[in-house]
């Protein structure tokens, strides 16, 4: 049986690494998502088990400490996210290779989590710059929360030499055929 394996993406934000992820799980029908787990509140419009496992501060700690986690980071104060054990182990019984869509701290950890079992993908933006258009373009964040993104990102591109291979998101039909070459060629035994 062939071993199943992860698929990091990670990136600053802006670069466009969900839209990546979102076309290989459209277009690899062995390839299945990790569901983060968090304790920020739930949107309307999002449903527990699909768009995350929302959970409460207390009962992400309790999991802390029953070592159910892969990684998690505490973002703000009782603000955390991280990545069940469970959620991966139901992708692999189900026969999947599992993809992440993940902060580059996140991705470094999970990679060091999988080890060989793991391909980290870094995805950056040609420039800084380009990641400023396109975050003004969302239309979601405040000129205040721009610019505390853009110095986040800077920061974030110094950690591009630990992932394993890097595409820059210039074009997206470029992009979309690289990350399916790497998924490919890592997937294939």
């Amino acid at each position: 049986m062939q071993q199943r394996k992860a698929i990091i993406f990670s990136a600053p934000s802006g670069s466009g690494k969900t839209t990546i992820v979102r076309y290989l799980l459209n277009k690899n029908a062995n390839l299945d998502f990790s569901i983060s787990a968090c304790t920020r509140e739930r949107r309307p419009q999002e449903v527990h088990g699909k768009d995350y496992y929302f959970l409460t501060p207390e009962e992400f700690k309790t999991k802390i400490k029953e070592d159910a986690f892969v990684e998690w980071e505490e973002v703000y104060h009782n603000r955390f996210y991280g990545t069940l054990k469970s959620e991966v182990e139901r992708i692999w019984r189900n026969g999947k290779h599992v993809i992440f869509d993940v902060d580059v701290i996140g991705g470094l950890r999970l990679k060091n989590y999988f080890k060989e079992r793991a391909l980290a993908i870094f995805v950056k933006a040609p420039s800084l710059e380009a990641i400023q258009e396109r975050l003004i373009s969302r239309q979601t964040d405040s000129p205040a929360s721009i610019q505390q993104r853009l110095e986040k990102a800077a920061f974030e591109m110094t950690y591009e030499d630990q992932f394993d291979v890097t595409i820059v998101n210039d074009q997206l039909d470029h992009s979309f055929r690289q990350a399916q070459q790497f998924y490919d060629e890592f997937t294939k035994n």
